[in-house]
């Protein structure tokens, strides 16, 4: 008989759902509070939805920038994800067991893994300024490079799962490799490429620290991230003001994640038993 979980795993659960309900709790209540009501009370529910806080917010100048400069990176970074980490996989994964090149290749890039981002921050700036990548297109760069260690560590397990008489097959009926690959393998790929979308769209779309490190000099090339930082800076003391802010930085995913709960689950899952 299987059994129950016990009153210290409910207790646990609801102690963690309250430590990340609370804090989106307290961020919606605060944006739609005036500043006289949120000096009266913190935590009580607002009695009206005052929604001069995003007007003035919205209408701030350079937020919409910062919205374009957000969302131009993290399509433009996720399509050069999944342009370039399932075929850099790829080719590891059919050529590693045969040939010593891609298996010290792939072992390389696993070691990206483990090196801290603190590390590597000033000579990746330094870099970057060498190649005057200090903007928009040169972070987007920056961030597909980035994503590769992670990606084909999770990729190359996942396609030595598919069984090469797949290619094969394909070989016989006069298809090259290119083709094979992206008639063929790629389309397989599906719950892996959902699994490294949600979570490195996750990462482009929230990141602060590189965009604090190359972009914080021209208003120009703020995200959204950097829009809230340096709005929260100016308006210390106007905490409704501050949290709206926030408030309208997390949106766009939190709807994209009511829209799409059901395939980033499944992808998450499926992709983690296949790996």
């Amino acid at each position: 008989m299987k059994k129950k979980p016990g009153i210290f795993v409910y207790l646990f659960l609801i102690c963690g759902a309250a430590l990340i309900i609370f804090p989106m709790y307290l961020t919606v209540i605060t944006a739609f509070k005036s500043t006289e009501e949120l000096t009266k009370s913190i935590f009580s529910f607002p009695t009206t939805l005052y929604l001069g806080n995003f007007v003035e917010v919205i209408t701030k100048s350079g937020f919409l920038n910062s919205v374009i400069n957000t969302v131009f990176i993290t399509i433009a970074a996720c399509c050069g994800v999944v342009l370039v980490v399932p075929l850099v996989s790829y080719a590891i994964a059919r050529n590693m067991d045969h040939k010593q090149y891609y298996k010290f290749l792939y072992y390389f890039l696993l070691i990206g893994i483990f090196v801290p981002f603190q590390v590597k921050m000033m000579p990746l700036v330094q870099v970057m300024s060498g190649f005057h990548m200090l903007n928009v297109t040169g972070i987007t760069v920056v961030y597909i490079a980035s994503s590769v260690c992670e990606g084909v560590f999770l990729y190359v397990a996942f396609i030595q799962g598919v069984p090469g008489e797949l290619e094969e097959s394909a070989y016989m009926d006069g298809a090259g490799t290119l083709r094979t690959y992206w008639q063929i393998i790629f389309p397989l790929l599906k719950p892996m490429t959902a699994t490294v979308l949600i979570m490195d769209g996750l990462w482009f779309w929230n990141d602060f620290f590189l965009p604090l490190l190359a972009l914080n000099k021209t208003p120009d090339n703020y995200t959204l991230t950097l829009f809230v930082y340096n709005f929260k800076s100016q308006t210390t003391v106007n905490y409704s003001l501050i949290f709206a802010g926030l408030l309208l930085a997390m949106l766009p995913i939190m709807v994209l994640y009511v829209f799409l709960q059901k395939q980033i689950m499944g992808g998450l899952v499926n992709g983690a038993v296949k790996g």
